[in-house]
């Protein structure tokens, strides 16, 4: 479970960039097209990069974090924190979802929309980051995992130590 859990928050990270590509190549692209002519005005539907946006924004992006989800529960005994970050993630894109559709009658909430989108992207980062090997969890930490120590004295091979 716990790579399950890892590749699907890294495909939720991967799904912030394809989106990031997506409008950024549906508006420029928009933008040439109406230097060639095109009006746009409230028939315009976008190009196909918008649908792009459009598509993984309202359906591979809030599936993949339900999944991830209900990974987090399967998951939850070999990845520390494995549940409340799948959460924050999941909440985030309903967020994003949310944004999306208000922008359009509040089109300052495109600003916001615009850097949810990171911050889906660092805690879906974050949630993968959660399955790298962890020290097991001392007796009376409460489940905390302990922190290597820091090696003491000098990394320097002993002939190249000063004399003293």
């Amino acid at each position: 479970m716990k790579q399950t859990y890892r590749a699907i928050a890294g495909l939720i990270a991967l799904g912030v960039l394809v989106q990031a590509g997506a409008i950024a190549a549906g508006w420029f692209t928009a933008l040439h097209d109406v230097d060639n002519g095109l009006v746009i005005d409230k028939n315009y539907d976008g190009n196909a990069f918008h649908g792009i946006h459009a598509f993984v924004g309202f359906n591979v992006m809030p599936l993949l974090g339900l999944i991830l989800l209900i990974v987090s529960f399967f998951a939850a005994k070999s990845v520390p924190g494995a549940r409340k970050w799948a959460g924050i993630v999941f909440g985030l894109i309903v967020l994003q979802v949310a944004l999306a559709l208000f922008a359009f009658s509040v089109p300052a909430l495109g600003a916001l929309h615009g850097i949810n989108a990171l911050a889906v992207l660092a805690t879906a980062v974050r949630a993968s980051m959660l399955t790298r090997e962890a020290r097991p969890a001392r007796a009376g930490t409460g489940g905390a995992f302990d922190v290597p120590r820091q090696a003491s004295g000098s990394s320097a091979p002993e002939a190249s130590r000063p004399v003293s």
